[in-house]
């Protein structure tokens, strides 16, 4: 029974994605008739069957890359093209208001639809693509001590190196991190899709980021889809130190500070694994400030109870393609940013260096942060 409902919405989602799509562009400016009708019709529904196959075989027990590749870009070209068509509906009636013939609301609903999202699938294919910005985000941190005013923290998180080989952009990442003059550099998690013997050598080009401090790593929920384990032990072997339910206390200058990782919930059930924050912070000074490495937003309930000072996410990728951040908003507390929750606790969202499944970024870039830290004044 499970597998029937499994199957049938696997089918479903598709479906109702492909069904608005095809009705705007396809049968309201035909007319529901003609070669352009047929045509159009049967692009859709090869477009329909390719979606799921190429998901079940891209990323079920096959692991095709190629399958990857096709599936993924899909399912983001669906999703513009279904966004804007469901915009194209509220156009049609406000045509329709100001008294526009239906056949010709249809084709100009129709073109512009077409435009607007062809226009976007290109920008977003580029906006993933390309090496991030830097975002320069200023902190004050409770309890940081004088000696370690203007620390710097270079974080790149959800890189999600997959079918696409992406190990010059990884190579050219590594510049832009270092030219930063990071004093500890931090990876939030979500580092690969699939095995270390399919991914290392995109990831391999991480070993030469330069960071007196310390480089940290934790896992992210995708590492928990395929070899966590294996992915702690490769970044260990790359000179980053995995923070995995655990902790390390820097000094410089004569100051300390206290960084901290735990697991991804996701993690859970697996012997070893899984998010413990008591067992992080266990034996770290109470009076220093910490901050904690921990994948999700929604794990800043647990850093505020437990009093850290700043919790640096990704996750959300901010949403990736414009409006799908509105429903990351109803899993998570925060999509982006900086913010500021109970006992004083701040959470700083990466919005994601790489991408995950469709190479589009739609109104969502990418980023690598520098969060320079500052003793919290009065």
């Amino acid at each position: 029974m499970k597998l029937a409902v499994r199957l049938l919405m696997f089918l479903l989602v598709p479906a109702v994605l492909f069904a608005l799509p095809w009705w705007t562009l396809v049968a309201a400016p035909t007319g529901g008739t003609g070669p352009l009708f047929w045509a159009g019709t049967a692009v859709g529904v090869l477009g329909f069957l390719a979606l799921p196959a190429g998901m079940f075989l891209g990323h079920g027990p096959a692991q095709s890359d190629p399958a990857v590749i096709v599936g993924d870009t899909l399912l983001g070209v669906l999703w513009v093209v279904f966004s804007w068509s469901v915009l194209g509906l509220l156009a049609r009636g406000a045509l329709a208001v100001a008294g526009v013939d239906g056949e010709l609301a249809a084709r100009i609903v129709a073109g512009g639809v077409l435009a607007v999202s062809a226009v976007l699938i290109g920008w977003g294919v580029y906006e993933a693509r390309r090496v991030p910005r830097v975002r320069t985000v200023d902190v004050a941190i409770r309890g940081l001590a004088e000696q370690l005013d203007g620390l710097r923290v270079v974080v790149v998180t959800d890189t999600h190196f997959a079918a696409l080989d992406r190990r010059r952009w990884s190579e050219r990442v590594v510049e832009v991190v270092n030219a930063q003059r990071p004093d500890i550099a931090c990876h939030a998690g979500d580092l690969a899709d699939g095995s270390v013997a399919k991914r290392r050598a995109q990831v391999d080009p991480l070993a030469k980021v330069d960071a007196p401090l310390g480089r940290f790593y934790i896992t992210g929920n995708h590492e928990y889809f395929g070899d966590a384990q294996g992915w702690i032990d490769h970044m260990a072997g790359l000179g980053w130190q995995p923070l995995h339910n655990e902790h390390r206390t820097l000094a410089h200058d004569g100051a300390r500070l206290v960084i901290a990782g735990i697991d991804d919930p996701t993690g859970v059930g697996l012997p070893g694994h899984g998010p413990d924050l008591p067992a992080a912070l266990a034996g770290a000074d109470p009076d220093l400030p910490v901050v904690l490495l921990a994948h999700q937003p929604k794990q800043i309930a647990d850093s505020a109870a437990a009093g850290v000072a700043l919790q640096i996410s990704g996750h959300t990728h901010g949403g990736q393609i414009w409006p799908f951040h509105y429903l990351v908003r109803l899993d998570q507390p925060v999509v982006a940013g900086l913010s500021r929750h109970a006992n004083n606790t701040q959470l700083y969202t990466s919005r994601g260096t790489g991408f995950w499944g469709p190479q589009l970024r739609v109104f969502a870039p990418s980023e690598i942060t520098v969060l320079v830290l500052h003793p919290e004044r009065a």
